[in-house]
């Protein structure tokens, strides 16, 4: 049997485990070490296996994720994220929906120090949901902002989905997270004005808030100055060359923890921010295992490369080769989770992008956005669910229906990142 065949049937074995509820992790490695011993030997296998777990996790740039998750969990446990929505309604008040649109904002801002759309979606949905259900916000309306703005997570730079995308295909962290900035800045304003289109179409679904006067919201601002205080410090030292993107991560988690000590934050809420920071980079960590387990196997069963000749023969042009890319990555964020999906198919995808000679900045940044849209499409949104846990009452279906208008707007940004690559690299010329 051809090493070609071998990998197919490989990559039909890993769906079929993932289908039947295997760990992705668990999945990965199974079909990376049982695929990679039947073309090379179950010696070489087994050496791949005690040496991949070493490479991972003694490889400097991934300390970076856990540095960025604990910056998350300590602005949820400080406070800061409960100061931030408060700010952005206070400057949102008197406006017809000013309470979703304070959400999406404050999603947007608490990301740029969170990483991770997860983090984000369960961190506002602690914060702001129970102010817009006391102010009769349509519960669709209110789930499905928050649901949507957590995917903001993953674009605005700091991203954990970027970072890894950066390190899987060995692109600039530095260039991926500037890339990553306008994109992310436009789902902000995007998410902001849907929810404007709805409340015009609407309008029963939300009442105006209370007017606030405008030294009031002047005063406000102060709560924003944390977040972007540490979001600049991270992104400028990171882009002027003064530190490296591992240690901006900690320069960041360093600056997050010195607010959090100074508002009070004692042992018992850093050691419960410590716990939760190893259990969330554990999962990340294992998977990182074993997609460079896959990657070894794909390697070996050079199926990546007979994709590549396959396309070149069928003549297929560069941008519709990367449209069916996305269309699998959509259907694969149906069931998936996004990190998984990224650790999984990168491995198989980026080979064929350099063979066809696309830009793997941009690439990335599409791609990342479209595994951004699984986030919130049935019928595995993983942030729904989290919505979800967070609010029980709440039914699945009336999420999913309250986060349609902005599944719309995440499809027009796509397009237009697609038809104007120069809104992706544009920071970067």
């Amino acid at each position: 049997m051809s090493s070609e065949m071998i990998g197919a049937i490989g990559l039909g074995c890993l769906l079929l485990l993932m289908a039947l509820r295997v760990p992705v992790a668990l999945t990965m490695l199974l079909v990376g070490v049982v695929g990679f011993a039947q073309i090379v030997g179950w010696g070489a296998a087994i050496a791949q296996l005690k040496t991949v777990p070493v490479e991972v996790l003694s490889n400097y740039s991934f300390s970076a994720v856990p540095m960025f998750i604990l910056m998350g969990v300590l602005a949820a446990h400080s406070g800061m994220a409960g100061k931030l929505f408060h700010s952005t309604r206070v400057i949102c008040g008197g406006w017809k929906g000013g309470l979703a649109i304070a959400s999406v904002g404050s999603c947007g801002i608490f990301s740029a120090i969170s990483g991770s759309s997860l983090a984000t979606a369960s961190t506002m949905t602690r914060v702001a949901l129970p102010e817009m259900e006391r102010y009769g916000y349509h519960r669709g309306l209110a789930t499905g902002t928050l649901a949507a703005g957590g995917t903001l997570g993953i674009m605005i730079p700091p991203s954990i989905a970027l970072l890894i995308y950066a390190i899987l295909t060995e692109q600039s962290v530095g260039d991926m997270f500037m890339a990553g900035l306008i994109p992310g800045l436009m789902g902000l304003v995007m998410y902001a004005l849907t929810v404007s289109v709805v409340m015009r179409l609407k309008p029963s679904l939300a009442v105006a808030g209370e007017p606030t006067a405008w030294s009031e919201k002047f005063r406000s601002l102060g709560g924003l100055v944390p977040f972007f205080a540490v979001f600049l410090v991270m992104i400028l030292g990171i882009y002027q060359g003064v530190f490296t993107p591992t240690e901006g991560a900690s320069v960041g988690a360093f600056a997050t923890l010195l607010y959090a000590l100074a508002k009070g934050m004692r042992m018992a809420g850093l050691w419960q921010s410590v716990q939760e920071t190893l259990a969330l980079s554990a999962v990340v960590f294992f998977m990182l295992v074993g997609a460079e387990t896959l990657g070894y196997f794909i390697s070996v069963s050079r199926i990546s490369f007979s994709i590549s000749d396959l396309l070149y023969a069928a003549e297929l042009s560069p941008m519709l080769v990367v449209l069916c890319i996305l269309l699998l990555y959509f259907l694969l964020g149906m069931f998936m989770d996004s990190i998984a999906m990224l650790v999984i198919t990168v491995p198989v995808v980026y080979p064929i992008i350099q063979f066809l000679g696309i830009d793997p900045v941009w690439f990335g940044i599409i791609t990342v956005l479209t595994v951004e849209l699984g986030l919130i499409t049935p019928p595995v949104g993983m942030n729904v669910f989290v919505i979800k846990a967070m609010a029980p009452h709440v039914g699945l279906g009336e999420i999913f229906r309250g986060v349609a208008p902005f599944i719309v707007s995440d499809f027009i940004r796509l397009a237009l990142l697609i038809l104007f690559p120069v809104l992706t690299t544009f920071l970067l010329l």
